[in-house]
Formats: structure tokens, C-alpha cells, sequence
């Protein structure tokens, strides 16, 4: 065997033979992978692929992929186990939320001045669904070893092609150090704690609770973990939000707001959370503060009328083969 991703087999005419092949948690985490960037791909070949080049048509493919896994339309899911993904029907929204951004004018018009919150918000969407789907992808094919391979994710010690893949993933070398590799956090294991123990608890009135922990310790991972130290602690991609929010009484930021339907925007208040006045997208505490509300919100849609949201999401989960722009 050259490596954990090829194994020999002798040539025989027994119908229907296999050979056993063991894979390594490296291996596994290393597939997992390859599930993220094969998703962000165009098909262009038998094993080949071109990345997807449009910012907002990444968004909405990624905002696909978290609404199939959340209804378990992916490859391993369970119908009859939906909901213990709940952070991934929030992620939906909220990767659509990040797809509308690059479309407005505003951050359209600061681009032409500068890249750093156009690339900022790129790199943001792209390594964090590298992280998130990751997760989400081992526990949805492979229950029975996630907890074994927990620990052990390390994107240093991935199989060589998929580092080799990785290698023209835009901003890996920036990313990677910097969100520690995708290694688990505490979040990550309290979060997958409490998806088992919505997949056990037999008594339907105390999902919901769980649901929504679960929902805000994948928040916190994803605030904290990555998107803080990743784009948010960049002094050049802060100063550009800053001075976005200050010039002329803030004409030039676009309205925070996480609208949950698949459009950008709706007439209807009870479907979107508009960040409260004063809200600081940089600051870590301030931007936390909105999002637990709006994880409020969202939750009581979802236990108030979650026919309507998951139409919605049905229609995000559409976009996943959503064709590039450029």
C-alpha cells in the first residue's frame, strides 16, 4: 500500500469480490475535505475541477450544503433523525445573508477602492465552511468513529493529494495557521455532544431546548474560534468596517440584517433581525450579542412555523450546483 488512500488488489473472476481497506482518522478527516472541495467546485473531467470563482455563487452553494445537511439531503443523512443539525439551518440563512453582501452597492463600490472586506469576507465564508462541513460530514457518514477521530483533526496531517488539493484553496496559507488547522474545539465537542443527545432523548417537548444549545455552542465556535481570529482581528479588514459604519451616518454600510428566507431581503419584520443600533460587527461581544437574539428569533420560527422555514431552506438547498458567474 502506497498510502491510506490506495490500496492492491489481485485480479480474480469471484463475483462481486472486495478487498478491505482501513482508514486512518487522517484519512477520514482527510476525506471530509475533499467532500468541502469537491462542493465548491465545477466538474470538468473525470476527477477534475475548477473553483468556483464567484464570491456570491460560493455563498449560495455553501448555504445549500448547510440547508441539505440540516434536512439530511446529504449522502449518510436520516430524515427521520432532521433537526439535530440545527446551527446548519441558522448557516443557511446565514451564508445566504453573506452571498446578498457582495451584491449590494455598497460593498460593490468599496471593492473598486480596496479587496480587504470583499477578500475578507471570501476567505471568512470559504474556511469556515471548510471547518463547519467537515464536522457535520464524519458524523453524518461515519457515527460510529467520529468520536474516536475527534481529537485528532489536523489539517497538517491530511493524506499528500488532499494537501496537494488544498494548496490552490485561495488563502490557505493565511487560514489554516490561524484557525489552528481546524483542530476540535470545546465548542465542537459540546456541540456534537448535544447532537447524540437529540438523536436519544425520546420526549419530543425537550428537543427544542437542545436544539437551541446546540445551535449556540456551533455559534460560538464559529464566531470565536474562526471568523474572529480569521477576519474579524485583521486591523485592515476592522478599519474598513469601521470606517464603512462611520462615513456619512452610515450610507455607505450595508443594513445588518439576517433575513430567513431565501431572498435577500422581505416585507415582513417577523422574518429578518435587524442588528440593534450601535451594534460593532468587529468586536467580538457586540457582534455576539446580535447573533444570540437572532438565534432567538430564529428558533421560535422554527418551533412557530417550521413548514415555512423549511420551504425556504428547501429552496436554498436548490443552489448546490448553482453555476459559476465568471
Amino acid at each position: 500500500m502506497a498510502d491510506p488512500t490506495t490500496v492492491e488488489a489481485t485480479t480474480n473472476v469471484t463475483l462481486n469480490s472486495r478487498v478491505e481497506v482501513k482508514c486512518d482518522c487522517n484519512t477520514m478527516w482527510s476525506l471530509a475535505q475533499q467532500f468541502s472541495t469537491m462542493r465548491l467546485c465545477t466538474h470538468t473531467g473525470v476527477h477534475k475541477g475548477q473553483l468556483v470563482e464567484d464570491y456570491a455563487v460560493r455563498a449560495r452553494r455553501i448555504a445549500a450544503t448547510y440547508a441539505r445537511f440540516y434536512l439530511e439531503q446529504e449522502e449518510g443523512g436520516s430524515p427521520d433523525k432532521k433537526g439535530r443539525f440545527y446551527w446548519m439551518a441558522l448557516g443557511a440563512f446565514a451564508s445566504k445573508t453573506v452571498a446578498c453582501t457582495f451584491e449590494v452597492w455598497q460593498v460593490k463600490g468599496l471593492s473598486m477602492v480596496t479587496k480587504t472586506v470583499w477578500d475578507g469576507l471570501g476567505k471568512g465564508n470559504l474556511w469556515l465552511f471548510c471547518d463547519i462541513s467537515g464536522w457535520h460530514w464524519y458524523y453524518s457518514r461515519y457515527q460510529s468513529s467520529f468520536t474516536m477521530c475527534l481529537p485528532s483533526r489536523n489539517a497538517n496531517n491530511y493524506v499528500k493529494p488532499v494537501k496537494i488539493q488544498m494548496n490552490h484553496l485561495p488563502w490557505k496559507n493565511q487560514a489554516l495557521p490561524v484557525i489552528k488547522n481546524m483542530q476540535v474545539s470545546k465548542e465542537i465537542q459540546a456541540g456534537f455532544a448535544k447532537v447524540k443527545q437529540f438523536e436519544e432523548e425520546t420526549q419530543e417537548k425537550r428537543r427544542p431546548s437542545i436544539q437551541f444549545s446546540h445551535l449556540l455552542d456551533i455559534a460560538n465556535h464559529e464566531q470565536g474560534v474562526i471568523l474572529q481570529p480569521l477576519i474579524y482581528d485583521d486591523p485592515a479588514f476592522a478599519g474598513w468596517v469601521q470606517r464603512q459604519r462611520s462615513w456619512y451616518a452610515n450610507w455607505a454600510s450595508p443594513p445588518l440584517q439576517l433575513v430567513f428566507t431565501h431572498a435577500c431581503d422581505t416585507e415582513k419584520p417577523e422574518l429578518k433581525s435587524v442588528a440593534p443600533e450601535g451594534t460593532k460587527l468587529e468586536v467580538f461581544a457586540s457582534r455576539m450579542s446580535w447573533i444570540r437574539g437572532a438565534a432567538q428569533q430564529f428558533h421560535q420560527l422554527m418551533q412557530r412555523n417550521g413548514d415555512l422555514m423549511e420551504n425556504e431552506l428547501r429552496m436554498i438547498a436548490s443552489w448546490v450546483d448553482m453555476p459559476d458567474k465568471t
